[in-house]
């Protein structure tokens, strides 16, 4: 589980891509800011809010460096698959019973991949508008909670097809949200609470 607050940008130093069907198929090598000692292999770190395993690591001049796996199912379901090399990510280390829960509950599984339809600088803070897949609509409330690659933020507007949201200066500094331009695709995970209400709904009305 993670808060969706970002403790470090990444820097995409290596993807190795196979031709698909094997596990490890394609392995992404990440430059960090954590130091190698406290990242331990097998530990779970979301990127862009995509939940990875750690299989490798070392020693990186300004920290450390790792590498995961990527299945096809996280390909296909992510932005992963257009990451290439320098390509910067949001990064956030798994909670612990001890860390403060300063954003919501994120599990690290993207639920689709929507992108900004464009951005305006009002009264001091950014604001950006996304386009939203069908899928997810429902499950998108104003005041509600959403992840947009890895950040936990909250919901302004609802619109006929996506959402807006705000973002201070700060926040726009320490996440690649600031950078984002129109049509880039980013990592949408929806409110855990609101993804099991829509599972609920939607079996109701299939009548199970």
């Amino acid at each position: 589980m993670f808060t969706g607050i970002i403790t470090d940008i990444g820097e995409v130093l290596e993807v190795t891509r196979g031709t698909g069907g094997e596990w490890g198929d394609t392995r992404i090598k990440v430059a960090s800011s954590y130091e190698p000692g406290g990242i331990a292999i097998g530990a779970s770190i979301s990127h862009a809010g995509a939940c990875m395993t750690v299989t490798e690591k070392g020693e990186y001049p300004r920290g450390s460096w790792y590498s995961f796996d990527v299945s096809d199912e996280s390909l296909s379901k992510t932005t992963i698959g257009l990451w290439k090399t320098g390509e910067k990510i949001n990064l956030e280390r798994a909670l612990t019973g001890t860390d403060e829960l300063g954003g919501h509950l994120v599990t690290g599984h993207v639920d689709a991949v929507g992108y900004l339809k464009f951005r305006e600088h009002i009264a001091g803070s950014l604001k950006l508008d996304f386009f939203a897949p069908e899928s997810l609509r429902a499950a998108i409330a104003p005041k509600g909670s959403i992840v947009i690659d890895g950040v936990s933020l909250t919901v302004n507007d609802v619109y006929d097809d996506g959402f807006s949201v705000n973002i201070i200066p700060h926040t726009a500094e320490v996440t690649t949200l600031g950078q984002l331009q129109p049509d880039d695709k980013v990592n949408l995970e929806i409110d855990l609470i609101a993804r099991y209400v829509a599972r609920y709904l939607s079996h109701m009305n299939a009548g199970k």
